[in-house]
């Protein structure tokens, strides 16, 4: 997936109906080798709430809907990434397993079929809120119930938010590495390298060809693992005024302060990508950068291919020049 200023893009290596074998073509199951299929790219503008609403410019506050945006456009591309994966045959079995209308196939038109294509919108929403409660509930109220096991014996603000910080910037790296481990998420990971090193060969200023690309390192420093870790690090720093209350206000400002925390760190990730060529900036990344080791694989020239359609339809409709200062206020800063 590929985000630009006023469009976004996501390319799809789709399956071939040889790929799918008898037995093997239902819902969650994988093409023998999703190198082989075309590429699908889908094409979306990009309307930034930050356009129409000038507070939400604000500091800090444009840090949230950015957030919140790039969320958006992440689960969407997910989304699109899944959808394409199934076999036409097994979008009716997909759709009626989670209580869709059954349809008769003799009677589908092309149109049906295409509507078919799809996984219900409802399942994505849940995904979302279930996604969004399991990080708040592992990385802030997990690590303070932890911490709070021990308050009575810390007597110190100051030593509880030291300690409840390292406890979920442990829970964090730990988390990091698990992922790491997954098999299944290997291909993601390798895409993930193959969106970092096509960027980047982009910057540099040379044409977009898989090999041109394959020479890059897989690490940049606006990736969206070192804008978490920021988040674990600010974190610390946003709770220490609180000090010791009652268990039921800890609980409530680890909720409450997410958004905070959220733009304070993209403001920092900014001002970061601004001064990346000064050597303490570039000291202050290193950590998000090494972290990113877990986070992306070496990608093969093929996947490369993808993540290069993916910025080329964003290129296709941008125009260099023509945007504002007000527009420009809405880029992201991961990668």
């Amino acid at each position: 997936m590929m985000r630009g200023v006023c469009n976004w893009a996501v390319a799809v290596r789709k399956p071939t109906a040889e790929q799918f074998s008898e037995g093997e073509s239902g819902v969650g199951s994988s093409p023998v080798d999703p190198a082989l299929g075309e590429i699908e790219v889908s094409t979306f503008p990009l309307d930034s709430a930050m356009r129409r609403h000038r507070i939400l410019r604000l500091p800090i506050v444009r840090g949230v809907v950015a957030l919140g945006g790039s969320m958006a456009i992440g689960f969407r591309a997910l989304e699109i990434s899944a959808n394409a994966q199934f076999p036409p045959e097994e979008l009716l079995r997909a759709r009626e397993s989670v209580g869709g209308e059954a349809v008769e196939r003799e009677r589908e038109s092309d149109d049906d079929q295409d509507k078919l294509q799809e996984i219900p919108r409802g399942v994505w929403a849940g995904t979302v809120v279930v996604a969004v409660v399991f990080a708040i509930v592992l990385f802030f109220l997990i690590p303070v119930g932890l911490t709070s096991l021990i308050k009575g014996q810390l007597h110190s603000s100051v030593l509880f938010w030291v300690i409840e910080g390292l406890v979920r910037t442990a829970i964090f790296l730990g988390y990091m590495v698990l992922l790491s481990r997954v098999r299944d998420l290997r291909r993601v990971f390798e895409y993930h390298g193959a969106e970092h090193k096509t960027i980047s060969c982009f910057e540099a200023g040379l044409p977009l060809t898989p090999t041109n690309a394959q020479r890059f390192s897989r690490l940049h420093p606006r990736c969206g693992t070192s804008f978490l870790l920021v988040v674990m690090i600010v974190a610390i720093f946003v709770f220490a005024p609180i000090g010791l209350p009652a268990w039921y206000w800890l609980v409530l400002t680890r909720i409450l302060g997410v958004p905070l925390i959220a733009g304070i760190s993209f403001e920092l990730i900014k001002f970061a990508g601004r001064n990346r060529s000064r050597a303490w900036v570039r000291a202050i990344m290193w950590p998000g950068l090494k972290l990113q080791l877990l986070t992306t694989r070496e990608p093969d020239l093929d996947q490369l291919a993808v993540a290069i359609a993916a910025l080329d339809a964003v290129l296709e409709r941008e125009t260099p020049g023509a945007l504002s200062a007000a527009d420009l206020v809405g880029v992201e800063v991961v990668a």
